[in-house]
């Protein structure tokens, strides 16, 4: 075995053209949805509208750090008490409120205004925030954290 390494000789361009192809086919698409070629992903709101659905709970609702760590949820209307996620719990509702709050305050918005929570009448739920016209659709993030949020709103009639 020779430890000299021959650049003469030719690198397979099987793998090459298939990496080539991909990449060509990556771009094909991408522009495809940049020119309306391809339809993109729906946009809830205007998919709600099209479908007609309609809120069937809204809840509005404040969040605040307690100084032993807690996160302290409370109705945005009548300022009742609805939860209090104890220290190390609630991973879900503190990085997704976290995430909007910080939002808020790289534009200078007050934490004071509540957030919308929404129950839609097709079963999907939205976090609101009317302060930045941000809005998280929580059925994406998977059943067990969309229960978290829907725990959150008054139960539905049965």
């Amino acid at each position: 075995m020779s430890l000299h390494h021959d650049h003469a000789e030719p690198s397979p361009k099987a793998p090459l053209l298939v990496i080539a192809a991909i990449a060509a086919l990556s771009l094909a698409l991408a522009a495809s949805a940049s020119f309306g070629l391809v339809e993109r992903d729906a946009v809830p709101h205007v998919s709600r509208a099209a479908a007609g659905t309609e809120a069937s709970a809204i809840r509005s609702l404040t969040f605040a750090d307690a100084p032993d760590g807690a996160v302290l949820i409370d109705d945005g209307t009548t300022g009742e008490r609805i939860v209090r996620v104890e220290p190390g719990t609630g991973g879900f509702i503190r990085s997704t409120v976290r995430s909007l709050v910080h939002i808020r305050r790289s534009q200078g918005i007050s934490a004071r205004t509540p957030f919308t929570l929404t129950r839609w009448d097709d079963g999907s739920l939205t976090l609101s925030d009317p302060a930045t016209g941000r809005a998280l659709e929580l059925g994406g993030f998977g059943d067990d954290n969309r229960a978290v949020f829907a725990a959150l709103l008054p139960e539905e009639a049965a």
